[in-house]
C-alpha cells in the first residue's frame, strides 16, 4: 500500500525551519572582526563551539557595516587591521547612539596594561579558546 506524500514536503520544510529558527533565537550573535583569515576561522570555530552566532569581518570598515545592518549582541575585534583598526571601531560603537553599550573584546599582541580604547575588556593574543569563551560569557551575563 503506498502512502500518499505529495504536498507534505513543504510542511516538512517549514516544521523543519521554525525548529532551526528556535534554536538560533535562544543563541547569542558576536561580530568577530579580524584580519588574519587564519585566526580568523581559528575564532569563528571557537566561538561557534562554545554556542554563539559568529558573524565575521575581514577588517574594521565591514565590521562596522555589519553592525550599522545586523543585530549583534557582542563584539570581538583585533586592535590593528587595514581600513578601521579595532580601537578607531571601538571609538565608533562608543560614540554611536544604539551601539555605545555594546560588549566589545579587544584582541591585540601590544601589552594590556597600556591600552583603553573603550573596550570593556582587553585580552593579548595569543588568545586562548578557553579564556575567550569566559570572557563573553561574564560580559553576556
Amino acid at each position: 500500500m503506498a502512502i500518499p506524500l505529495q504536498g507534505l514536503e513543504e510542511p516538512a520544510a517549514r516544521a523543519a525551519q521554525a525548529a532551526q529558527t528556535e534554536v538560533a533565537r535562544g543563541r547569542r550573535t558576536v561580530l568577530l572582526a579580524e584580519d588574519d583569515r587564519a585566526l580568523r576561522r581559528y575564532l569563528e570555530i571557537v566561538l561557534r563551539r562554545a554556542g554563539y552566532e559568529v558573524l565575521s569581518a575581514a577588517d574594521g570598515l565591514e565590521a562596522m557595516k555589519a553592525l550599522l545592518s545586523q543585530a549583534v549582541d557582542a563584539v570581538v575585534t583585533d586592535a590593528v587591521m587595514p581600513h578601521l583598526s579595532g580601537q578607531e571601531l571601538c571609538r565608533f560603537l562608543r560614540e554611536h547612539p544604539r551601539l555605545k553599550d555594546l560588549p566589545v573584546v579587544l584582541l591585540s599582541g601590544a601589552n594590556p596594561s597600556t591600552q583603553n580604547e573603550g573596550a570593556d575588556l582587553y585580552l593579548s593574543k595569543p588568545v586562548h579558546a578557553q579564556e575567550l569563551s569566559d570572557s563573553l560569557a561574564r560580559l553576556l551575563a
